[in-house]
């Protein structure tokens, strides 16, 4: 293949805080012509190492995977049900709703009709179901216009334009209107300028700014989770995700002229997260109590020491990570070793039961739900082998029954609902860390798969945020078990999968913490003889993309290739793109002297150096509005410039994208091939095409141009 784009140098050097920054490649943070046709460079660059024999093999196994259909979780209301459904020639999925559970849903929505980089990404209805607001964005950028329909009729209600990220926490019906959370626009780098505004219906179609704000005195770090219930908004600042200020603001149900802002729960250094039912205020809360629990009290009450809150919900074994109110009662999710359980409990604490769920099975955030009114509740489930399904739940019965799944119609003559016959192995197995810390992984392979120390493997990381990595069903994964491969999934420090203690551990200060337990689980599959570095990948997007840069630029011994998705990688200037400067709450602040000094030591943009690096595949986006595309670009650069080895640096820039929301069903696909034939390459994966070349199967590299830029 032919050598990468060249990249001019120009030089910025900075002193800060008394060390000299160069940064050769700052220009590419820019969005001007000549930026955009060095981007151009890089994809025909990067196509020309992708489109080829083992692609062209994926084809067809990727398209038939991305025929069937998928179902968001079911909604309840008090007039019905509302769900999302897309169908298996679909790009994108439509917002239906049925009077009753068994009745024909009516559509909607249908961003199917609309340009093809539309997208719906969330709903939320009115307490009683009649209305329901939807947010629609273009291009995967996440700054909406927020839409009102009608949902006996479909008739749309009314049109909120250029709310920014609105989100669904951030939207609080009352019976006149709503109140809900306004940002300034990407374009502007305003998204971390914040308003509480309230929109009463009849107004047609306006725009957000002719609303009256409630108020603006919100913070550049803080996120409003928003809530509504008889006559009081109660109001959660969020500051990054380890403090909660909870506040109730009385008002008429109309206009938010008529309040005063009154502190609900004071002087807690804690999370605290709300569902409201009948005037109660039931808090999932990290309080004394690393493990989570959930305390209540009255919306109308004084304000309050979390020490006089009542407990409803005590912690225990493992992580509590939502509540739900249904009827009478509360169903509660728990994560332990990353995999989910659900309980039901009354409202004053009592346990009625668990409910069942199979092994290393996983509920979605957001994918619990359930209406004060009504002894039911509702869940998303799946696993590595199950794709998701919806299943409906009684507070006062056992049994859950299965309400919506992929259907054998997706599958042509197959009786069942997956998408392959494919006997799977899924283990979870623990990795000592360089601390000492026992690290889990879910290791995935299919049946028969030898331990011969030559596997294909990949390695899937994320570590941070408090998100936990749990089992997650992946049709285009299947492909690569199909043929031999091992797929493993870390569950590392900086996650929530032992509750705060383990989020804190990899935070700021002991992010290293993050890499050095996904480097153990490398060296233990090697160890364990799963496979051996040149035929082991890492990947991870976003905050996973920040780790498999650090992995590359710290350990590039232990990995044959990486692929490495809208990832942070310039961690000294970060803060002063999108939602970065919102992110040093979990980081640290490059202006900070004593966060400058870890930072500086792993950020993996300033840590390239001359040497031989594994094969590269990055990926960013245009549009993105959260993680800016210059980190992948200048990194990009500086690893090409840098690498003394024959392994290819990629990027591939998609132009119509973003962080990864709303994206159309064909780009996926598109996106995925590119993905997984640069892996496949890069690892000796068998396809078709290439079963009978020796060299490819043990993952060598051959000798003709053409294999040695594929992954």
């Amino acid at each position: 293949m032919s050598d990468p784009p060249e990249t001019d140098r120009r030089e910025v050097v900075e002193e800060v805080h008394g060390e000299e920054i160069r940064d050769p490649y700052r220009w590419l943070e820019e969005d001007t012509e000549e930026v955009r046709a060095w981007v151009e460079r890089q994809n025909d660059y990067a196509d020309d190492h992708l489109r080829g024999a083992v692609r062209d093999a994926l084809e067809p196994r990727f398209e038939a995977r991305a025929e069937v259909q998928s179902y968001g979780v079911v909604t309840p209301c008090e007039r019905g049900y509302f769900q999302t459904v897309e169908a298996a020639d679909e790009d994108h999925p439509k917002l239906c709703f049925r009077p009753e559970l068994d009745a024909e849903p009516t559509v909607l929505a249908d961003p199917n009709e609309w340009p093809e980089t539309d997208s719906l990404d969330w709903f939320v209805p009115s307490s009683d179901g009649a209305l329901v607001a939807y947010g629609r964005a273009a291009g995967g950028e996440e700054q909406y216009d927020v839409t009102i329909l009608d949902a006996e009729t479909g008739e749309t209600v009314g049109v909120v334009r250029d709310c920014g990220r609105t989100n669904p926490e951030s939207v609080a019906w009352t019976e006149e209107g709503f109140y809900y959370v306004t940002t300034g626009s990407a374009d502007e780098g305003a998204q971390l300028e914040k308003q509480i505004r309230y929109h009463e219906l009849g107004a047609g179609e306006s725009a957000a700014a002719d609303d009256p704000v409630l108020t603006d005195d919100v913070g550049e770090h803080v996120w409003p989770q928003l809530g509504y219930t008889d006559g009081t908004l109660v109001v959660a600042y969020h500051r990054g995700w380890t403090h909660s200020d909870v506040y109730r603001w009385e008002c008429d149900g109309r206009s938010p002229a008529n309040g005063e802002l009154v502190e609900l729960v004071a002087d807690a250094d804690a999370s605290f997260r709300f569902a409201l039912a009948d005037g109660t205020a039931y808090f999932r809360t990290d309080y004394d109590a690393p493990h989570s629990r959930v305390l209540a009290c009255d919306v109308d009450a004084d304000a309050a020491d979390p020490d006089d809150l009542a407990e409803v919900v005590p912690e225990r074994e493992g992580t509590l990570t939502d509540v739900a109110v249904a009827g009478d009662s509360l169903v509660v999710h728990r994560q332990r070793d990353a995999a989910s359980s659900l309980s039901v409990y009354d409202r004053t604490g009592g346990k009625r039961r668990d409910v069942a769920l199979p092994e290393y099975a996983a509920v979605g955030r957001g994918d619990l739900t359930g209406h004060p009114d009504a002894p039911e509740f509702y869940f998303r489930a799946q696993t590595f082998d199950r794709p998701p399904w919806v299943a409906r739940g009684r507070t006062d019965a056992e049994e859950t029954t299965v309400v919506s799944e992929r259907g054998p119609e997706s599958n042509g003559d197959s009786e069942s609902p997956f998408d392959s016959d494919l006997d799977l192995v899924v283990e979870q197995q623990f990795f000592e860390s360089a601390d000492g810390t026992e690290v889990p992984a879910f290791v995935v392979h299919r049946e028969g798969v030898e331990r011969d120390g030559d596997n294909p493997t990949v390695l899937y990381g994320y570590g941070g945020f408090r998100i936990t990595l749990t089992p997650r069903y992946d049709r285009f994964r299947v492909p690569f078990l199909e043929d031999g491969g091992v797929y493993v999934q870390a569950n590392l420090r900086g996650g929530a999968e032992y509750g705060e203690e383990w989020h804190r551990a990899g935070m700021r200060e002991r992010k290293q913490n993050v890499f050095d337990d996904f480097y153990a689980v490398a060296e233990g599959l090697i160890e364990r003889e799963y496979t051996r570095p040149e035929r082991l990948a890492a990947m991870g997007r976003s905050n996973g993309g920040l780790l498999v840069g650090a992995a590359i630029t710290q350990r590039p011994d232990l990995f044959g290739a990486a692929s490495c998705g809208v990832p942070l990688l310039d961690m000294l200037r970060f803060h002063e793109f999108l939602l970065g400067e919102s992110w040093t709450t979990e980081y640290g602040s490059p202006d900070d002297p004593d966060d400058f000094r870890y930072l500086r030591e792993y950020s993996p943009y300033h840590n390239v150096s001359e040497r031989e690096y594994p094969a590269v595949y990055f990926e960013t986006a245009a549009g993105d509005t959260r993680v800016h595309p210059g980190h992948a670009r200048k990194m990009t650069a500086r690893m090409q410039a840098a690498n003394t080895g024959e392994k290819p640096v990629l990027l591939r820039t998609e132009t119509e994208a973003g962080h990864g929301v709303g994206k159309p069903t064909s780009m996926v696909v598109a996106e995925q091939l590119d993905r997984w034939a640069f892996l496949y390459d890069q690892l000796g994966v068998p396809t078709e095409s290439n079963a009978s070349d020796e060299t490819n199967v043990t993952g060598e590299s051959n000798a003709s141009d053409e294999s040695k830029g594929t992954e």
